[in-house]
């Protein structure tokens, strides 16, 4: 992606700061998640659902990291680059809790779950309070789980999805998750050519080949 798509064709209002959008961020993040947590706990407790808290995991650690994250003014100001963060984001806490009738597939959609979880987690403790929604420069962050791969919160992710939709086999979940990742996936293109206007991100980039998956993408 051409680095100059990131700034308006038009100067944003003068309104309209990094500050303000990082607040309305955080506040529909958190909205979101309050509602992801009271359809979780219907399927729990009146369906008997047993492993619709696992959809909690991955999701409780986005709105904490994002309500204390550090704040910015290198953020992107297009709106198209917050429209794909806030897909990518918010899709997942759209997923309906339901349960798996194949007991087999379940389990390993359970390991998924764990091991992305772990993942994600690693990556978010080595990113602190420069996580974020929206691409934006926090400080280039290249160790633990970055050595492997550009973007191992998001690898977490990606397993963590996959296992839920072996978990929770919907059609709306599929599809949910197939329009998070297609937002996800140009949302990661948006963030490296934000971050690659800094001198040390280029070089990380040419230290570290793999965005997501190693010898794919």
């Amino acid at each position: 992606m051409d680095s100059t798509a990131l700034h308006p064709a038009r100067p944003a209002p003068a309104w309209l700061r990094p500050a303000l959008l990082d607040r309305i961020e955080q506040g529909v993040i958190a909205l979101l998640w309050v509602w992801m947590v009271e359809r979780v706990a219907v399927s729990t407790f009146r369906d008997g659902n047993h492993l619709a808290w696992l959809v909690l995991l991955s999701e409780t650690a986005v709105m904490v990291f994002t309500v204390i994250r550090r704040p910015t003014e290198a953020i992107s100001m297009n709106l198209g680059d917050w429209l794909l963060a806030v897909t990518a984001t918010a899709a997942p806490m759209l997923i309906e809790p339901a349960r798996n009738p194949l007991a087999f597939v379940g389990m390993a959609g359970v390991g998924l779950v764990v091991v992305g979880n772990i993942g994600q987690a690693a990556a978010k403790l080595a990113l602190a309070r420069s996580f974020g929604i929206a691409p934006a420069n926090r400080g280039i962050k290249v160790a633990g789980p970055y050595r492997l791969v550009r973007h191992p919160m998001y690898a977490g992710y990606l397993l963590v999805h996959i296992g839920v939709l072996l978990i929770m086999p919907l059609p709306i979940n599929l599809v949910i998750y197939a329009v998070g990742w297609t937002a996800q996936i140009r949302r990661i293109l948006a963030e490296e050519a934000l971050l690659g206007q800094d001198p040390a991100y280029r070089a990380y980039m040419g230290a570290v080949r793999w965005r997501l998956v190693p010898g794919l993408f």
